[in-house]
């Protein structure tokens, strides 16, 4: 099983498959430099997600990001989103190492708020907006238990 460098490097290499593959059936889209290095940070969060119930590397890499991207909210003064990104790094906590973390369902599961709180707090119209970073959480997330030979 890789450590922290193998899933930073696994979510980026299935991150830029995704963007690929996305482009070749026909999603065009324009992302801004500032989408991109989102949509990068939330498959690389994804990628380290599932090791973030133990004391790692890996564990410090995911806090580290988070306490990034939640400062960056505080200092823009939004708090709301601060405080959701607070409540949902609790999360691994609730479990001991590879229990709930590294499970498939949990891959679905877990970067779902990334999709219904915009829509909770800014509307329905926000949904499509939002998609691809939970779609980026989600093929980070993939590469993590790929990796760790979860699908074999």
């Amino acid at each position: 099983m890789p450590g922290y460098k193998g899933h930073i490097t696994g979510s980026l290499v299935a991150g830029g498959i995704a963007a690929v593959a996305a482009f070749m059936l026909g999603y065009h889209f324009l992302v801004t430099p500032s989408q991109i290095a989102g949509l990068v940070g939330f498959c690389l969060l994804g990628g380290l997600f599932p090791d973030s119930d133990t004391d790692s590397k890996g564990q410090n890499l995911f806090y580290g990001l988070l306490i990034v991207g939640d400062g960056a909210l505080i200092y823009f003064r939004q708090y709301s989103w601060a405080a959701w990104v607070g409540l949902f790094a609790m999360l691994p906590a609730l479990g001991h190492h590879r229990s709930w973390t590294h499970t498939w369902w949990a891959m679905l599961v877990v970067g779902i708020p990334i999709v219904v709180i915009p829509v909770m707090v800014l509307g329905r119209s926000t949904f499509m907006v939002y998609l691809p970073f939970y779609v980026a959480f989600t093929v980070g997330y993939f590469s993590h238990l790929l990796l760790d030979r979860k699908f074999l």
